[in-house]
């Protein structure tokens, strides 16, 4: 995933480690490193301790506060080391399409972690660089949301609302979710909220047929509070774990469907929002998703068209820009093609070697 933003991230990261080896004074010499004819480890320590007299013996205890110092060393990383490349950095993943704030962000607690952090001697750089990659991008990734622990801890039926624009693939997601929650040993009904637009409620029908599971719907055109509020009553009579309520794609600024959405969340009482975009969008993702939480709230938010994005900027923008977590990304066409988002293992593909 991600291929041009995980380039620059590599690129960045080979240079940091450079840069940092290139200041890096030459480690002390212990005992152990003292080459053939340079004299006794006595020698070699009164050389290194000026205070020494040649008639004073060197006691076990002070020589192994010797080597203990001597291995110990550190140094501190400066400024001057990073800048360069930080700067850098901030256009490559601004050219991803990581949203400004986000990069900032990211930048500020590169820099923070390194600059005049101290560093010992003979530790790998290349850890002390990944480090601070890694926890500048998992600061803002977040935690992500794990649904099946969220499902459990909850009274049944759990309800998930979806909503978002047109064409962004909200219905086909519904359905990978509901494979995915079967997959995990949940029940699942499907309700057919869009009653908007033309062909949806026979689209979600095709799929609740093609993974086993009752969709309730009305006839297009009805009220589709009327629908989820019907489908969460035969969840109710049937002791199904989950109800997964889709509802038609619309954009901040239609009033009309803004406020339909409102009156479903004031009746339905979701226990989840979900929010699909696709990557492909890059900043319009994260600026229509802060849109969406302003206008009607979310609670979580899922990406789809992820494996058509070689950028990657709206995945690692979105969840911070909006201060929600992802909880799923969409990786293909098929019903299984859906990963529950795990920040830290997109972070530790992203710092992958290329």
């Amino acid at each position: 995933m991600f291929k041009a933003l995980k380039e620059k991230l590599f690129s960045a990261r080979k240079k940091l480690e450079n840069s940092i080896e290139e200041t890096t004074p030459e480690p002390a010499r212990t005992l152990d490193e003292v080459p053939a004819g340079s004299g006794s480890s006595s020698e070699v320590l009164a050389e290194k301790t000026p205070d020494l007299s040649p008639e004073k013996k060197i006691s076990p205890k002070f020589t192994d506060k010797v080597v203990s110092f001597v291995r110990d060393r550190e140094f501190i990383i400066s400024e001057k080391d990073v800048s360069g490349i930080l700067d850098e950095l901030e256009m490559g993943l601004l050219e991803s399409d990581v949203a400004f704030s986000v990069t900032e962000a990211i930048l500020s607690r590169i820099k923070s972690d390194l600059t005049g952090s101290r560093r010992k001697i003979g530790k790998s750089v290349d850890s002390v660089v990944r480090d601070a990659l890694s926890e500048a991008l998992l600061g803002v990734l977040g935690e992500g949301v794990d649904i099946c622990s969220f499902i459990r801890e909850h009274e049944r039926p759990v309800k998930v609302l979806f909503t978002g624009v047109n064409g962004t693939g909200k219905t086909t997601s519904i359905a990978k979710v509901t494979r995915y929650l079967q997959n995990n040993g949940f029940s699942v009904v499907l309700g057919a909220g869009d009653t908007f637009r033309a062909g949806a409620i026979e689209q979600i029908d095709v799929h609740g047929g093609r993974l086993g599971v009752k969709v309730i719907q009305h006839q297009e055109g009805s009220d589709p509070t009327a629908v989820l509020f019907d489908t969460v009553e035969y969840a109710r009579a049937h002791k199904i774990d989950v109800v997964l309520g889709d509802t038609a794609g619309r954009f901040h600024n239609r009033a009309n469907l803004m406020n339909q959405l409102e009156k479903i969340r004031r009746v339905i009482k979701p226990d989840l929002i979900v929010y699909v975009d696709e990557a492909v969008a890059g900043n319009d993702a994260v600026i229509r998703a802060e849109e969406f939480s302003k206008s009607v709230g979310m609670d979580a938010i899922m990406l789809t068209k992820v494996d058509m994005d070689p950028k990657g900027g709206a995945a690692i923008s979105v969840a911070y820009a909006v201060g929600k977590p992802l909880i799923f990304i969409g990786t293909g066409q098929g019903y299984d093609d859906i990963m529950a988002f795990n920040p830290r293992d997109v972070v530790n593909d992203l710092l992958g070697d290329t």
